[in-house]
């Protein structure tokens, strides 16, 4: 066993539909992996897939080493899986609802109270324990569910699209609880629509597309593949023309370009060179007042490695 989330080769077919196609990865203990993709690309079938709720056609998951296929009841114990909709029923409080459900997952007496206080306390939901779940925001109704997921405490979580819907402060909230997850060594795969979310909350991230994986990596290790060289916004109190000239003369600085009020450049040298970069500008005499390198963010990084196809 590699990873405590492995999957390995899996393909899915609905028809002469190819919803999954020879995907794998692996997820680490306390790595927070994002699952991104366009509407239809594979994401929603591969993670119910990874929570035996669908079969692969061919492939298979591993959960700590055991398989969906072999051991499916095995796997649900050590599996969290919290889909982007779930049911609830009238009239049930938050603690009834998840005593419900710690009864499903064979708690038993005081082992079951204490474990729901305990869940209710993590998710900051015991002050509202006697509410109907009716009554809750749509904040509080995606604390219920990570809650009821987290009841059984499993080592491997699967988070579809947690944060929808939710207002800013609800999403910085879910975010420090993903990242407490994470904390307590919990293995998550975490999809989302909201990819400045994900940069914020992921250690790397996976990218598919018409059922397959387009990319798979740390974002920091995927933006210098598709951007290999830095591209810096800098200005300086000399003005535009008298920053274009005095990079132009300097080693490793390439496209040099004016921008605004400022010049856009591309430099190969790392950090070393753009430290080189800056202090020769001083030297020549120019005073710069910004010198920005510019990152591509999660968008870019997607908007890059697919091409918008629909299945």
């Amino acid at each position: 066993m590699t990873g405590a989330l492995e999957v390995r080769g899996v393909t899915k077919r609905y028809g002469k539909l190819k919803a999954v196609d020879n995907v794998s990865f692996t997820v680490e203990p306390g790595q927070i992996v994002g699952f991104i993709g366009p509407n239809g690309a594979g994401k929603t079938t591969t993670m119910r897939i990874c929570a035996t709720l669908v079969y692969p056609d061919t492939g298979d998951v591993l959960v700590r080493g055991k398989s969906v296929l072999d051991d499916p009841r095995e796997v649900r114990k050590m599996l969290g899986f919290m889909p982007d909709s779930y049911g609830t029923y009238s009239n049930t409080t938050i603690w009834e609802y998840l005593d419900f459900f710690a009864r499903a997952y064979g708690l038993r007496g005081d082992a079951r109270a204490r474990r729901v206080g305990e869940v209710m306390e993590f998710t900051s939901l015991a002050p509202l324990q006697e509410k109907e779940i009716a009554s809750l925001s749509k904040g509080m109704k995606q604390r219920l569910c990570l809650a009821k997921t987290l009841l059984h405490d499993p080592p491997v979580m699967i988070l579809d699209e947690p944060a929808a819907g939710l207002d800013p402060r609800a999403r910085v909230e879910l975010r420090e609880l993903v990242h407490a997850l994470a904390g307590m060594k919990k293995s998550i795969l975490l999809s989302s629509h909201i990819l400045t979310e994900l940069t914020e909350m992921c250690d790397s991230v996976l990218v598919i597309e018409s059922g397959e994986l387009k990319a798979s990596g740390a974002l920091a290790d995927l933006k210098r593949k598709l951007r290999p060289t830095a591209l810096v916004f800098v200005r300086t109190l000399q003005g535009v023309e008298a920053t274009e000239r005095a990079l132009l003369e300097l080693p490793g600085v390439e496209r040099v370009r004016a921008e605004g009020e400022g010049v856009m450049f591309e430099h190969q040298g790392g950090p070393e060179g753009l430290a080189a970069t800056l202090a020769a500008l001083i030297r020549v005499g120019l005073a710069p007042i910004e010198f920005t390198p510019q990152e591509l963010d999660l968008e870019e990084v997607f908007l890059s490695l697919t091409q918008g196809k629909l299945q």
